[in-house]
């Protein structure tokens, strides 16, 4: 079990868990899980770990067909700048590493804002915390779980 997996446990949110062989050299993690779990990428979300006018980490999960809008995650987060936080920071923050970050059950909690694209689907996936690990729960559970605002976050 992961800590992700045990949170929706802890909660009792309805979910599922769909494991998949993952390739060691393929760092496309989304849409590796979108391909081998033959779904559309539109319904599988990335976790991204971003710094705020270098001050504070927070979290963008957006669809893995979407590039986030670095403008716009400052903006939602009521900054000036946002960069990709580094690997150290994310790993030492979030207690997975890269390509296994979840939303749920973060080591850190950090402030999260989900793309408002998630609310058009009855389920999504999300990390469970491993690479060739994915968790399937509603759009709201996650959003209730992580204390998210969802917001459009992607250009």
């Amino acid at each position: 079990m992961t800590p992700a997996i045990n949170s929706a446990i802890k909660h009792k949110i309805s979910y599922v868990v769909h494991e998949y062989s993952h390739d060691s050299s393929n760092e496309a993690y989304g849409d590796e899980a979108a391909q081998k779990l033959g779904i559309s990428p539109d319904r599988v979300f990335k976790t991204l770990v971003v710094s705020i006018d270098n001050k504070s980490l927070a979290v963008a999960v957006i669809p893995v067909s979407s590039m986030l809008s670095m403008k716009l995650v400052a903006k939602a987060f009521n900054g000036k700048k946002a960069i990709m936080a580094p690997k150290s920071d994310v790993e030492r923050s979030t207690g997975y590493v890269l390509g296994g970050v979840s939303p749920l059950g973060q080591k850190k909690r950090l402030p999260t804002f989900i793309d408002t694209s998630a609310m058009n689907f009855t389920t999504i996936f999300v990390s469970a915390g491993k690479r060739g690990l994915e968790v399937e729960l509603t759009p709201q559970d996650l959003q209730v779980l992580t204390q998210a605002v969802a917001t459009n976050l992607c250009s």
